[in-house]
């Protein structure tokens, strides 16, 4: 059974710091590329980050560029996403997805909250 389990969300103040982790169970985690994605009330979800599968390129949406670091641990089928000097406009949930070819898995996501 595939499984994606996000953890490590919760409520920070404005430039506070959050890592999110995403265990996956189920599937060949080192073939897949990570993603982290995240949807605000009343918008779209929007691809935040991602990692190819040896985690030898990683790409960020500009907003979160130089804030926000994604990694993986092929050995602990788990990926990071390390989120520093966190804004307002960060909150949102924040979903693991993994993806290979046409195949695609979710977590059930954790919320982020930012606010003083």
């Amino acid at each position: 059974q595939v499984q994606l389990v996000e953890s490590g969300g919760g409520l920070v103040q404005p430039g506070g710091s959050l890592r999110l982790s995403c265990v996956a169970s189920g599937f060949i985690f080192s073939w897949y590329t990570m993603k982290w994605y995240r949807q605000a009330p009343g918008k779209e979800r929007e691809l935040v980050a991602h990692i190819t599968s040896t985690g030898g390129s990683t790409n960020y949406t500009d907003s979160v560029k130089g804030r926000f670091t994604i990694s993986r641990d092929n050995a602990k089928n788990t990926v990071y996403l390390q989120m520093n000097n966190l804004k307002a406009e960060d909150t949102a949930m924040y979903y693991c997805n993994a993806a290979l070819r046409v195949l695609q898995y979710w977590g059930q996501g954790t919320q982020v909250t930012v606010s003083s």
